[in-house]
């Protein structure tokens, strides 16, 4: 009996990912998917939306998104051992790059069982004085953002350090994050970043980026390689940012081309374009209006004097 429950208890703490060229295990996990899809508990990206008086088919394809995402959410909680419904409330996607939050990679971490709770040890390193970092400008001319030298004034502002730290289960060496601090995240241009929460809650945003970094260098297998909301939304990727203008300004090129349309007018009408055996009718009455204004009355033609009634055609 107890080996039974032993060996239970080791095949349910063992995470084990969905084979999904098993036709029953995919039915069974596309079956789970639609489920969470149509709960109203699970964020949106998970559920479907569909508009009101929409058409069988735009009600298929927010159907088959909904559950594509959540499939991949099941995925991951089979791959780490948590609980579907906790991934899916903290698997966020930030520039289409799926993240997760801090607190869930701390609270995953305590409770993998294989390490002490995680800890922080703050350090106060003295004013920041005033401190250099790079800053990406947008420029106009080259359509990307270039980057810009500056002087950050913390001279009176103090510079703390924190370092996350823990001890795994039954052993007694200490195992350390890299420090993080604020002169860090002014010099990375996370301080400065327009929206930042590290100018409003520098301490909680240390602690995040700490854990973090402790389990990227310890435990990278429970975030899966992917960083953190946090950590997402500090980066400046200046390729990225040259990539979508670019793509932006060809698609305004894209609807503004051909918004006028120029008519060829084979008939010798008033439009551009015509031959120039057209534009002759078109001289000859303008030299025409030219004599009249200057007080001149026109030659007719021979054609033109035959044509009129009351001109008198010559008895030779």
């Amino acid at each position: 009996m107890n080996d039974l429950t032993t060996t239970k208890q080791n095949s349910a703490a063992t995470p084990v990912a969905f084979n999904f060229f098993d036709p029953e295990q995919f039915a069974t996990i596309q079956r789970v998917s639609k489920m969470f899809a149509h709960s109203e508990l699970v964020p949106e990206i998970y559920r479907v939306n569909v508009p009101q008086g929409a058409d069988e088919k735009t009600i298929a394809a927010a159907e088959m998104k909904a559950m594509s995402n959540c499939i991949i959410a099941l995925e991951l909680s089979s791959r780490i051992g948590a609980s579907p419904l906790m991934v899916m409330q903290n698997l966020v996607p930030i520039y289409g790059r799926p993240s997760w939050s801090a607190k869930f990679l701390i609270a995953t971490v305590n409770t993998c069982g294989r390490f002490e709770p995680l800890q922080f040890r703050f350090t106060e390193k003295g004013n920041l004085g005033m401190v250099d970092y790079v800053d990406y400008v947008y420029n106009p001319q080259t359509r990307r953002k270039d980057a810009v030298n500056k002087q950050f004034d913390g001279k009176k502002m103090m510079d703390i350090e924190c370092v996350a730290y823990t001890t795994a289960k039954g052993g007694t060496s200490v195992l350390e994050s890299s420090p993080v601090s604020i002169r860090l995240a002014i010099q990375e241009g996370w301080f400065t970043k327009s929206g930042s929460k590290w100018q409003t809650m520098p301490r909680q945003m240390l602690m995040y980026r700490a854990a973090s970094w402790w389990s990227s260098a310890y435990a990278p297998e429970i975030s899966m390689g992917m960083r953190t909301v946090e950590e997402e939304q500090d980066i400046i990727d200046i390729t990225e940012t040259a990539v979508d203008v670019t793509a932006q300004v060809e698609a305004e090129k894209a609807e503004k081309a051909n918004k006028t349309e120029i008519k060829m007018n084979v008939d010798g009408g008033d439009n551009a374009g015509t031959s120039p055996e057209s534009q002759e009718p078109a001289n000859e009455a303008q030299q025409g209006q030219e004599n009249n204004e200057a007080g001149q009355q026109p030659t007719p033609t021979p054609e033109s004097a035959s044509q009129a009634p009351n001109v008198r055609q010559p008895g030779f």
